[in-house]
């Protein structure tokens, strides 16, 4: 009897139960302190001696700096307010006062804006008292014998235009000013335009004068014999100098020293720094499930502007099936600490079998993950720094979900981000069609349906092949094959070793 790829999935999956991926979240409140509390703690303080204080302090996990402001509340005799703590910023304003400087700023604005208009309107009435109109004069008879031409410009009012402009135009600007005395702005910019100026013609090469306050070439010669010498090959030029004045000898100033030396290439620093070797590039292969996970962390936009929640996902680099992710308010290393350990408890991994890769987060090298890791016996692995390229299936799998289309803008909470990762990661892990291994699905990888659905589509396309033959040229179909090794950087050299965990 044969069967389909879909029915290969649903009996697989009746008769497995697959774990949960998702690891949830354990929120942990902020302490807080009764006022009660509070009373106790320091009345009991205050009797004890210094080593009595100190027990007391690490018995009850507090710091001396809450004994200090409780006691401060105490004294103020707000024993209402030890219950809710003090409170800080800065002290409310008077709603007054903030009127009154508001009105006054509008005040101080109001002046300007008149002052300004009433430059305006005078250098206006100028103007129009300058017009050529204004003042009507006798026409000029021309001669027969000339040709007629266009009268002049009335080169006075021109003046007095210009310096209207001239002091307009600090105020208001250049194109406020041409429409407050009647300038186009086009006449103001072609009456005042500036010719490039003209080229300058090369000077004369001279001779380079010596400067006559100069070393000579022996005396040069002198003040570098003298830095070669044995008693000084480890002291800088300052300290040279200071030398030879306490034994009577000056030779030159310190920075004529340090221009004899760079002139000589021998200012080159001396210094032991550290070298940091180069990052040795991580190349992972895997054949199978559990053999090299990845895993990283993104942030997913909260209700407003610089808010955001953390998404954990661990994937599994041969399956691309999705083993754990957790969503969280805020990114530690403790939480990564526990997915880590519940997934591999969840997926049953064995000792000296899994490898995880990750990129230099605070959280993938923090210690606590580094120390479980060993426990567990997973050999774990680091991307270059500054290098994304060597996790690119964690960076490719926050791709996905980033452009779905029911993928919103903004996440309201922590638990919308939690509720919209549960729908997306079970069509993830069982219905989207990976093109990176032959259009399966994770889970049909992850939990060995692999190739029970290659066969069932096999038997499709063969079937289609004895119906129509013609329409298959070159060969009959054959379905996609999965692909025997998934890398992380790839050598170029076949015959390089790369690291492959055992299992």
């Amino acid at each position: 009897m044969t069967m389909t790829a879909v029915q290969v999935r649903a009996r697989t999956d009746a008769v497995e139960l697959l774990p949960d991926p998702e690891v949830p979240a354990r929120p942990r409140p902020p302490r807080q302190y009764a006022a009660a509390y509070k009373l106790r703690v320091l009345a009991e303080y205050e009797r004890l001696d210094k080593a009595g204080k100190g027990a007391l302090l690490r018995r009850e996990g507090l710091y001396t700096s809450l004994i200090g402001e409780w006691r401060k509340q105490r004294d103020r005799g707000a024993l209402k307010a030890l219950g809710q703590g003090a409170r800080r910023g800065r002290p409310p304003v008077d709603p007054r006062k903030r009127e009154v400087a508001r009105l006054r700023a509008d005040n101080a604005r109001l002046r300007d804006r008149l002052a300004r208009q009433a430059r305006v309107l005078e250098a206006q009435g100028e103007r129009s008292a300058l017009l050529p109109g204004s003042q009507p004069a006798a026409p000029t008879p021309v001669p027969a014998s000339r040709p007629t031409r266009r009268p002049p410009r009335p080169r006075r009012a021109e003046r007095h235009r210009g310096a209207h402009h001239h002091h307009l135009a600090p105020i208001v600007g250049t194109t406020a000013a041409c429409k407050a005395i009647g300038w186009p702005r086009w006449s103001w910019y072609r009456t005042h335009r500036r010719s490039p100026a003209p080229p300058r013609s090369p000077r004369p090469r001279l001779a380079p004068r010596r400067q006559p306050r100069a070393l000579t070439p022996a005396e040069q010669q002198q003040v570098l014999d003298t830095l070669h010498a044995e008693r000084f090959w480890d002291r800088a030029p300052a300290s040279v100098d200071a030398t030879l004045l306490d034994e009577g000898v000056y030779l030159c100033s310190i920075p004529t020293v340090y221009r004899l030396l760079r002139a000589a290439g021998e200012t080159g620093d001396r210094r032991r720094h550290a070298t940091h070797p180069a990052r040795v590039k991580p190349e992972l292969v895997a054949t199978a499930p559990h053999r090299v996970w990845s895993w990283d962390i993104t942030k997913l936009h909260g209700p407003a502007k610089w808010t955001y929640s953390y998404l954990y996902t661990i994937l599994d680099s041969y399956s691309r099936y999705v083993v754990g992710w957790t969503v969280a308010a805020a990114a530690a290393s403790s939480l990564a600490e526990r997915l880590l350990a519940d997934t591999i408890t969840a997926q049953g991994v064995a000792a000296d079998q899994l490898g995880v890769h990750a990129d230099r987060g605070t959280s993938m090298t923090s210690k606590p993950v580094a120390m479980l890791l060993a426990d567990l016996g997973v050999t774990k692995s680091h991307s270059r720094p500054h290098v994304p390229d060597d996790n690119p299936y964690s960076e490719s799998r926050f791709k996905t979900p980033k452009q779905h289309p029911t993928f919103p803008e903004r996440f309201g909470s922590v638990q919308d981000a939690r509720s919209f990762c549960q729908g997306f990661f079970r069509w993830y892990n069982h219905q989207h069609y990976h093109s990176g291994i032959a259009l399966l699905t994770p889970a049909d990888v992850h939990y060995g349906r692999a190739e029970q659905v290659i066969d069932a589509r096999a038997m499709v396309l063969d079937g289609a092949y004895a119906t129509h033959p013609e329409r298959f040229v070159r060969k009959p179909p054959q379905p996609l094959q999965l692909p025997g090794q998934v890398w992380i950087n790839k050598p170029l050299d076949p015959t390089e070793a790369p690291q492959q965990f055992p299992g």
